[in-house]
């Protein structure tokens, strides 16, 4: 059930997704990088790392 939120935060707003399961790490820092110079590709990289 947890992956499901987490999946269904980052779908809404990356950053938030990847925050739930990974904190203020690299992934998050990333994510937000990635989603401020574009919806799309902060949703991609952030759905490909909850789900590898």
């Amino acid at each position: 059930m947890g992956s499901f939120i987490e999946i269904l935060c980052a779908v809404l707003i990356p950053p938030v997704g990847v925050f739930l399961r990974f904190g203020l790490g690299l992934e998050f820092w990333l994510s937000l990088l990635l989603t401020f110079f574009g919806f799309f590709p902060g949703l991609i990289y952030a759905i490909w790392v909850l789900t590898k």
